[in-house]
């Protein structure tokens, strides 16, 4: 059990930070994210901790699309609710300001190289929010996470037939936004 443990606490840091930009980019709210991206690890680690090492990725990554639809959901409820509200003179507390864009860079880089890249991460980021949310996500399992069409199909919970046409419209999408980038 202690070799399981173990082995699921190295799994789930090495997906951790990109867990968190997909659900980022999905949802665009800092907090959110790291809310969808812990309840998916506790999900993965009561649901399935015992299952075999090879299937946590796929499990994991399914877990997570469904707590991001599931946002999805909650959000247009709130949406809808804000909207109400506000036709009777009455509105919500707007979020604090993200305390991540505050954080230093850890890489040292030159000012130019930093600027480039920050510029350039920005783009994509940009690019990817203009996505509709199954292209991005596809694009996202697939070419960051490296899963396969399959794997990606899992968990998504979508045919590989549309998990590869997902993912040729993101990247056509994607290369159209960033020409000038290349």
């Amino acid at each position: 059990m202690r070799n399981n443990s173990h082995a699921m606490e190295q799994f789930l840091a090495s997906v951790e930070q990109r867990a968190f930009r997909m659900a980022q980019i999905a949802t665009g709210n800092t907090e959110d994210a790291l809310d969808i991206v812990q309840d998916a690890m506790l999900g993965l680690v009561r649901r399935y901790g015992k299952k075999p090492e090879v299937e946590w990725k796929p499990l994991f990554f399914r877990i997570l699309q469904n707590r991001i639809k599931d946002w999805y959901r909650r959000d247009a409820i709130r949406k809808w609710r804000h909207h109400w509200l506000r036709r009777r003179g009455k509105s919500e507390e707007e979020d604090a300001d993200d305390p991540m864009t505050t954080l230093a860079d850890p890489a040292s880089r030159s000012p130019a190289d930093q600027l480039i890249v920050k510029d350039s991460v920005a783009a994509l980021e940009l690019a990817l929010h203009k996505l509709p949310r199954r292209q991005q996500q596809t694009f996202l399992l697939r070419a960051w996470e490296g899963m396969s069409v399959k794997e990606t199909a899992g968990a998504m919970g979508c045919s590989e037939g549309t998990v590869k046409t997902q993912y040729s419209r993101a990247i056509h999408t994607l290369r159209g936004m960033l020409e000038d980038w290349g």
